[in-house]
């Protein structure tokens, strides 16, 4: 048992968080699982997007506290990725977390580690850690403030208190609301729409605009034109050129 399952359809992987007896809960196996299906959408050329999931109804309760009360806490996670073998980890492609269900917790850090999020309205996220005298250790402290207003992340890590999918879209949080149980399909329909353009472009632009976060307008220009020689450096780069001229889908190789 992976605790997570992986599936490949075309050039998308979907890996799903598959522990519903423990409200899927991180564990040891579920830490492994994650970080297998992350090296395996890294290490694979035809593989440009991936997906991230959980086994309805939650998507993650985050830690199994029982493996943190049996003094386990350092086995969460892996030594490259960090917390559920994701917080930590350096990666290269897309990835879309999609939530049907509770995120809470670690939950929230894992959903936050993820580029893009699909959510129904069945999703809720928090970081509660507060309410059982922890701290939320996974990245929620410094990347929630960047992906919703400051006062909204510093009232959601004082009161612990969960966050309907709604909200969560209001603040910025969640790219793509739909109804309850279509967050994979909605998902799988945003990843396509990333995985018709050419997949060094795609990474290069997702690597320049991580990188220039915070940084002035001289060092972003540096960065945007470092991937825009990546880009053009790339097999697709006169593909890109010759379908446009000839009228044509591209054919891209992703190298």
């Amino acid at each position: 048992m992976s605790g997570v399952d992986v599936t490949v359809e075309g050039h998308l992987l979907v890996a799903t968080i598959d522990r519903p007896e423990a409200r899927n809960a991180v564990d040891d196996v579920v830490a492994q699982g994650i970080e297998a299906a992350i090296d395996r959408l890294e290490g694979d050329d035809a593989l440009w997007v991936g997906i991230l999931t959980g086994v309805p109804p939650v998507f993650s309760a985050g830690a199994d506290l029982k493996m943190i009360n049996a003094g386990r806490f350092a086995e969460l996670g892996t030594s490259r990725g960090g917390f559920a073998g994701i917080t930590r980890r350096v990666r290269t492609k897309p990835l879309v977390a999609a939530v049907d269900g509770a995120a809470l917790a670690g939950g929230t850090e894992i959903v936050l580690s993820c580029d893009l999020v699909v959510a129904s309205e069945a999703a809720s996220f928090g970081i509660p850690e507060v309410k059982r005298s922890l701290v939320a250790a996974g990245g929620a402290l410094f990347r929630l403030p960047r992906r919703i207003p400051f006062n909204v992340a510093m009232e959601w890590a004082l009161t612990g208190d969960p966050v309907d999918a709604g909200a969560a879209h209001r603040y910025g949080l969640v790219n793509r609301l739909c109804p309850a149980g279509g967050a994979l399909d909605a998902a799988r329909e945003l990843a396509r729409r990333i995985t018709v353009n050419a997949p060094v472009a795609v990474r290069e632009s997702r690597r320049a605009m991580l990188d220039a976060a915070g940084v002035d307008e001289e060092r972003g220009w540096e960065l945007s034109e470092r991937s825009m020689a990546a880009a053009m450096g790339s097999e697709d780069f006169r593909e890109g050129l010759t379908a446009f001229i000839e009228k044509r889908p591209p054919a891209w190789t992703g190298r």
